[in-house]
């Protein structure tokens, strides 16, 4: 199996590394800077799980067209933020043989309308990833924790020879993975967890035990999450009860220092996925008859922080 993998970055630096590292015929698109970077210094990755120090195959967006035909893609693995969606898009659309299927690995679920709508249903695959990564000052990989992993599978459900393939390639590479005949079930449970904590944390400014130490502050999370499993439900995806019981231990943990990346970018005043996932979420609310305020207040409050950074952005 042949893949590109967009950007060497945490998420797609990670998991294409772990790929390359076993042997498996994977190439990064990148910038032209981060490519001189990788063909000088190679890919370095730092994690709990072992680190990695290892020469890779990259290209840039001149190169990719003549690359993809003289020796097609069978698999692209999208890993971008939301919110660099239009530019990703364009960026691997000269990968896109006939035969090439797409592999996107975002949060949340707004990005399958743009992809399918340029690439087609059939050749989208559902996924995502768990992980918690991010770019050193020195372009290292820095997986800041020991979770790692990827789901993906057919929209339509079932197995395919597609599926098989990328899980055995992960397998090879020792990368946690499944490969689901439900994988909007997985999708939804991932949504609505995800929902609750960058609403909370991004609403509170704060951690997850910052948040639960104070009166009311379960309560705050625990309620906010009923709000997205409603709206899973509503769906026709409704969260089983042992799923909602781990995301909701996980919501309500005292001491946890966890708290959402969007979190992370908005303290870093960078651009946030709040579109993509608070955003989304409420926008379903209301198109069930929902009626869901503290999501509500989240994304008022994202959209007074983007309204503030837009503001404040160089002319």
């Amino acid at each position: 199996m042949r893949i590109l993998v967009l950007g060497a970055g945490g998420t797609g630096g990670y998991f294409g590394g772990r790929l390359a590292r076993s042997g498996a015929d994977v190439t990064f698109l990148v910038r032209p800077a981060r490519a001189a970077l990788l063909r000088e210094h190679g890919l370095r990755i730092r994690s709990p799980l072992g680190d990695a120090d290892l020469a890779v195959a990259c290209t840039t967006a001149d190169e990719l067209p003549a690359l993809a035909a003289a020796r097609p893609f069978d698999l692209v693995l999208l890993a971008c933020k939301a919110y660099d969606l239009d530019s990703a898009i364009e960026a691997v659309a000269p990968a896109m043989g006939p035969a090439t299927t797409l592999l996107p690995i975002l949060n949340g679920l707004l990005h399958y309308q743009a992809l399918d709508a340029r690439f087609g249903r059939q050749r989208v695959l559902g996924g995502l990833c768990f992980i918690s990564a991010t770019l050193g000052a020195d372009g290292s990989i820095l997986h800041l924790g020991r979770p790692a992993s990827i789901t993906f599978g057919e929209r339509d459900g079932g197995s395919s020879a597609r599926v098989d393939g990328f899980a055995a390639a992960c397998a090879q590479a020792g990368i946690d993975h499944r490969a689901t005949p439900d994988i909007a079930q997985e999708q939804w449970i991932k949504f609505s967890f995800l929902a609750t904590l960058a609403a909370g944390t991004c609403l509170m400014r704060a951690s997850v035990g910052a948040i639960v130490a104070t009166g009311g502050g379960a309560e705050f999370m625990a309620a906010l999450h009923e709000e997205c499993l409603v709206v899973a439900a509503a769906e026709g995806q409704p969260v089983p009860e042992k799923a909602r019981g781990i995301a909701r231990a996980s919501l309500v943990q005292e001491g946890s220092d966890v708290k959402a990346s969007m979190l992370r970018d908005l303290e870093a005043g960078q651009p946030v996925e709040a579109a993509h996932i608070v955003g989304d979420m409420l926008h379903r609310a209301r198109a069930a008859g929902l009626a869901t305020p503290l999501l509500q207040a989240a994304w008022v409050h994202l959209q007074v922080y983007q309204a503030g950074r837009a503001a404040n952005r160089p002319a």
